[in-house]
Parts: structure tokens; sequence; C-alpha cells
């Protein structure tokens, strides 16, 4: 996979800047036919030449081994930026520190730091280790080495804080802590990400806000969206949906089209940038691309 980036270049020095960036999301597979899918996409997704790829961090934990693999091998395999995700759910300090350290020592420079939703089945009071919330996390991690550190953000509030100025509160303290850039959970309702970022500023949050994007590919996803995300659907985008129901070639068109339109639109009011979550598949992220006319000749000079 190619980049207009060179590889050992930091987030930070980049995003925002004179270029809108492109970037997809990934999480570790754990079997054999994952990765062999995964790599396929990897392959595919490669005529889009993004900035950065970022590889997720299970609760608690739990693909701790398999997330630094596929660092590792996204790394060696792009040619491009790599960010890793790492909470601090059920963590301690010592734990935290060899993680960091490794990616470290790896070239993996960048790292999206979250706090981590409790894993399933644990009481809400045995989640936490050395470290409460991700500003805790963020604080050490630039202690420890000079990582350019991302954070997630809910335009749409978070599920465990209806207040958003609480929220916004929340996340000041993140950017004081360390964090030089955001990215956004899925949404699609382009208000309120505008919104959300007005709201930012106005706290006194300067750093870039990177929207994420996520087609609709199938039927049963508008349900799970809403249900255990809390992302708001607008009424114009289940209709488009919902009148293919049963036909999930076009429930997929459906949604790479919303999404095609979200992008044009984000794009065009500033948004410095567009973060995929890809699911670990390629065709429809690619589609939105080609759409928005995204598909971009990789550069020589790397």
């Amino acid at each position: 996979m190619d980049s207009f980036i060179d590889t050992n270049m930091n987030i930070r020095d980049f995003l925002g800047k004179d270029r809108t960036t492109i970037s997809f999301e990934f999480f570790p597979p754990k079997t054999e036919a994952g990765r062999v899918t995964l790599l396929g996409a990897i392959d595919h997704l490669s005529q889009v030449s993004p900035d950065f790829v970022s590889v997720t961090y299970g609760a608690g934990g739990g693909t701790r081994s398999l997330s630094y693999d596929l660092c590792v091998q996204v790394k060696a395999h792009t040619s491009g930026v790599v960010m890793a995700h790492l909470t601090c759910v059920c963590h301690t300090e010592e734990e935290i520190a060899t993680i960091a350290d490794q990616l470290w020592n790896a070239g993996i420079t960048n790292i999206m730091a979250l706090r981590g939703d409790k894993p399933k089945g644990m009481a809400a009071e045995n989640m936490f280790g050395d470290f409460a919330y991700s500003q805790d996390l963020i604080r050490f991690l630039k202690s420890r080495h000079d990582f350019s550190i991302g954070g997630g953000c809910y335009p749409e509030g978070h599920t465990e804080t209806s207040d958003i100025n609480i929220g916004l509160e929340h996340l000041k303290q993140k950017i004081d802590a360390g964090c030089e850039f955001l990215v956004t959970q899925m949404f699609f309702d382009n208000d309120s990400y505008f919104h959300f970022v007005d709201l930012a500023r106005s706290a006194g949050i300067d750093v870039p806000i990177v929207p994420g994007i996520m087609p609709v590919t199938g039927f049963a996803q508008l349900d799970k969206f809403e249900n255990q995300f809390g992302v708001i659907l607008p009424a114009a985008l289940k209709k488009s949906v919902s009148v293919h129901e049963g036909d999930e070639a076009a429930v997929e068109q459906a949604g790479i089209e919303w999404a095609a339109e979200q992008c044009k639109s984000l794009l065009k009011g500033g948004a410095p940038g567009l973060h995929f979550y890809t699911l670990n598949k390629s065709p429809a992220t690619v589609k939105v691309c080609e759409a928005i006319g995204l598909v971009r000749e990789p550069s020589s000079n790397r």
C-alpha cells in the first residue's frame, strides 16, 4: 500500500496542514481466514494511497499481541504510517510501559490513546488498572516517548455522558494532557459533526478533528448502529436503505451513495480529512473514494 507520507513521519506533522488526509481503520483478525481477508483488503485499498492506517486494540487488551503483530505486519506491508490503538482498561502502568516501549522500538510512533470499553462480563469497579481515564494514559505515554497521540470524540455525545458540556470538559483534559488530534465516532448527519466542531473550538479545543465514516453495507447494521453504538440515523438514510430490504447489493449501494455525499459535504465544509472504518473489508470504502475522486496516484517521493 503506497502513501504520500514518509513512513517515519508523525501524524501530527501533516494532519490539518496543506492536504486532505485519507485513513483507514483495521482490527486484528483472530483466524487465518480473517488474516487472508484483511491482507486482500489492504491490497485493494492501496489504490487510494492512504496517509495512515490504524489498528484497533481489544477491550482489556483482549487482542494485545494480535494488535502489535498486525501493526508490525501492516507497517512492513504498506510503506505507510501506522497508528496503533492503545487502551488503558485493566492495564497496570508497568504493562502500558512495556507495550509503549515495544511499539516505539518497532518504529510505531503514532498512538490512538483510549480509555477502552469494559470487557464483557466484568464488573465496572474491576475495569480500571492504574489509569482511570484516557488523559492519564496520554500523559504517561508522553512522558515515556515523544509519541504523536490521537484521541476519540463523539459528535452526538458519549453513551456514558448525556451532557455534551461534560464531554467537552473531558475532551479538553485530553488535549491539555498531550492529545494532538481527534477522530470521531461514525455519524451519518454532518450537522452533528459541524456543530460539534464549533462547540469544541469555543471550548478551546483547537486540534484537527477528523470525521469517522462507515458506509452502511447491510440492512441489519441499522439496528446495531442505533442500539449498540447510540448513533443517530437520519430518516432519509433509513428510508433509502429500507426500501431495498432483502436486496443486500442495493442496500450497500444506497449506503455508498449516502457516504459519498456525506464525504463531499464534509470536505467542502473544511474537514481536515476522512477516516474510514473498514471492518477489514475494502469494496465499499474504495467505491466511496472513487465517487468523490480520492483514488490517487502514489507519490514517487517517499
